[in-house]
């Protein structure tokens, strides 16, 4: 990984006897979205408190967009912005009350804030919303105005604790719509969430358990590794020849009537385009394709690691 934004070594921090986290070492590549996942009470929340200057570790090191956090931690939290599980809107002031307040806090006033506010309001559909109260707000606009105040100064690194719980299903659309543009914007999204198959918007899964680190890879790898892979039904057989090509690509195939039944640990592109070509005309009869369950991966995650 070339130039991470997040690296910790040995990263560690205990309260009194009990360890929270325990040895934990990641590195987030620049402009990706990063899953960091796990169970209530495995450390999720002690790390992320590290990561933004929080909370010291009792060992090992952490460093932010370039930044010793254990050494500067006011220096980080100047680069970052943060959204946490409950958004951080002040009752009885209206959203545009809210928006002074917060460019108050990163010094940004008069032009520079009205333009940065007028892009940020249409961006994440805000104007009806900018009068109102956060009491009186959806919850879906109020974790989009929670979102947008995360972003006004324009960090380079977001860490978004949970964003998405407690809103409907087009309001979570939208929301990762708006997350996968600031990735596209060059900015780092640091995530966590409850919400298992949120984790294919994301290029990078860590998953901790009782504070240690038991998974960190790609969605399509830990599919790869915990699961008995993608399930490709086809409806008409292909001939010898297509089948022996996929079989060299890595497909397994098991006859299922008049077709046949392939399965891969992962579909990336140079397995989709092998598979395209060998099926051919027996693709004419129908070709569906199941993907294994993140609910199921990540309880294969758990089950291995508690063996």
């Amino acid at each position: 990984m070339n130039d991470p934004i997040i690296t910790t070594r040995g990263l560690t921090r205990r309260f009194g006897d009990f360890t929270a986290v325990d040895a934990l070492s990641i590195s987030v590549e620049r402009g990706s979205i990063f899953a960091f996942l796990g169970a209530n009470g495995s450390g999720k929340s002690t790390t992320i408190r590290m990561l933004i200057g929080l909370l010291a570790p009792t060992a090992g090191e952490v460093e932010v967009d370039g930044v010793d956090v254990i050494a500067a931690p006011r220096r980080v939290r100047d680069r970052i912005g943060y959204m946490g599980q409950k958004v951080s809107l002040y009752q009885g002031l209206t959203l545009h009350e809210n928006v002074e307040f917060y460019a108050g806090l990163f010094g940004l006033a008069g032009e520079t804030l009205t333009r940065r506010w007028d892009a940020v309001r249409e961006r994440f559909a805000l104007r009806d919303a900018e009068s109102e109260r956060p009491e009186n707000m959806p919850a879906g606009v109020r974790q989009r105005a929670g979102l947008a105040l995360a972003t006004l100064h324009e960090p380079r690194l977001l860490f978004l604790d949970e964003p998405t719980a407690g809103v409907d299903v087009a309001s979570r659309d939208l929301f990762w719509q708006i997350i996968q543009d600031e990735a596209e914007a060059g900015v780092t999204v640091f995530v966590t969430t409850h919400f298992l198959e949120e984790v294919d918007y994301c290029d990078q899964v860590s998953f901790i358990a009782d504070g240690r680190l038991v998974a960190n890879a790609t969605p399509e790898e830990l599919r790869g590794a915990y699961s008995a892979g993608h399930r490709i039904t086809v409806s008409i057989a292909p001939d010898a020849a297509a089948l022996a090509r996929l079989a060299a690509a890595g497909f397994t195939v098991a006859r299922e009537g008049g077709g046949v039944v392939l399965r891969r640990p992962a579909l990336d592109a140079p397995a989709l385009a092998v598979l395209h070509e060998a099926l051919g005309p027996a693709s004419a009869g129908g070709v569906s394709i199941e993907q294994p369950a993140m609910n199921d991966v990540f309880r294969a995650i758990i089950e291995r690691n508690a063996a």
